[in-house]
């Protein structure tokens, strides 16, 4: 009798292991904070349907060696205390194996304790250096190049074009703003490139007279814009106009979206802005082919993805890739996806981007596009572009 007592009770704990073992779970979670109200809504709900869409497309295709992913999200609404709140709640409560955080100071808020505590692996919306750093934050990657990455193959781009150019960054006072200056300075230096101007402006200004005015009186070749989506990039090229300076404007990856090209009309001609994926507009592009199809399949009403969608899917692919390795090598834990990211080399997108490698925590290329404003698309101006070719 006591021996089968004691039989019972260890089949009913290892029954318990097996419910509760993320190595041996039938279900896979994928948590998020997203910033779908706020100031950067209108990118967040495109991140979020990339991610998700990314996800779901993988559980039609068998799932993760027959495991199902389940995604779960809360809104940010890009603030930290919110965000933070939220992103300690899905922890609590779902214990997911991987997270996606809204913004450049949620992944730094949380980064000690995703290194230390919940050792997960985490991406995000953020292409911040300090978060792609391998030996400080492990577990975090950034689906792309880093902020610093994409500023220098801008100034790249621009030594070739116009070697001693005079060189202006205008950028908000945010995480999301500073994150790539330091670099950038270097590079200018590095690169023998004029660094005239530093501006700085709120997310969403409407009063940039005094920035455009010291624009004016240092008459810079180039405008480098990062830490914006939209406002307040339009009001400053106009004002430059208006002004008759002859200076090109560029952004980074925020700044290198169709909702952009809507805002400045006819303002964007000649803007250049740099980034690491492929547009819906490239529809020759098997990802983007695939994109294109699920999109009118479950969303028949929508008719266009941005880029900040491609960022989405993009990192839901890594994390796809990510949870296939692990789970085939019988590590389904924190340990065994970062393994898993560590490995990746000329991954395959299909076509999404470049092949990509991971280097330090991150996928340092990107290519530099141009602004057709007639067609209202982006197209490309340069071949992908590494800092290291």
């Amino acid at each position: 009798m006591r021996g089968t007592r004691l039989a019972t009770a260890l089949l009913v704990l290892l029954s318990g292991v097996l419910a509760f073992s993320p190595a041996l779970a039938q279900e896979i979670k994928v948590g998020a904070v997203q910033p779908i109200t706020g100031r950067f809504a209108f990118a967040g709900v495109n991140i979020n349907a990339g991610l998700e869409d990314a996800l779901m497309i993988a559980n039609e295709e068998g799932g993760i060696n027959g495991k199902k992913i389940t995604y779960i999200m809360e809104d940010g609404q890009y603030q930290l205390d919110v965000a933070t709140a939220a992103f300690k709640r899905i922890m609590s409560r779902d214990n997911p194996l991987i997270m996606y955080g809204e913004s450049t100071g949620l992944g730094k808020a949380m980064s000690p304790e995703i290194k230390d505590r919940y050792k997960i692996l985490y991406s995000s919306t953020s292409f911040s250096g300090e978060l792609a750093d391998k030996a400080s934050n492990p577990y975090i990657f950034v689906p792309g190049p880093t902020y610093a990455d994409m500023i220098g193959i801008l100034l790249k781009y621009i030594a070739k074009e116009k070697p001693d150019a005079k060189i202006a960054f205008f950028y908000s006072d945010t995480e999301f703003g500073k994150d790539p200056i330091p670099y950038g300075r270097e590079m200018c230096k590095k690169l023998k490139l004029d660094l005239v101007a530093e501006e700085v402006a709120a997310v969403g200004a409407v009063d940039v007279t005094s920035q455009v005015l010291d624009l004016k009186r240092k008459g810079p070749d180039y405008v480098i814009f990062q830490g914006y989506v939209t406002s307040p990039v339009a009001e400053v090229m106009k004002q430059c106009k208006d002004f008759g300076m002859k200076c090109k404007f560029m952004g980074t990856f925020w700044g290198a979206t169709k909702t952009l090209l809507d805002n400045l009309g006819p303002l964007a001609e000649g803007y250049l802005a740099v980034n690491p994926y492929m547009y819906w507009s490239d529809e020759n592009v098997p990802m983007i082919k695939k994109i294109r199809a699920y999109t009118q399949k479950k969303y028949p009403k929508v008719t266009y993805r941005d880029n900040s969608y491609m960022q989405g899917f993009m990192t839901g692919l890594i994390f796809v890739e990510c949870l296939r390795v692990a789970d085939k090598a019988g590590q389904l834990n924190g340990e065994g996806l970062v393994k898993a990211l560590q490995s990746l080399k000329d991954f395959d997108s299909g076509g999404l981007s470049a092949p990509f490698t991971i280097k330090d925590n991150k996928f340092p290329v990107a290519r530099i596009w141009k602004a057709n404003v007639e067609k209202k698309i982006y197209e490309p101006v340069s071949d992908w572009m590494r800092l290291d070719d």
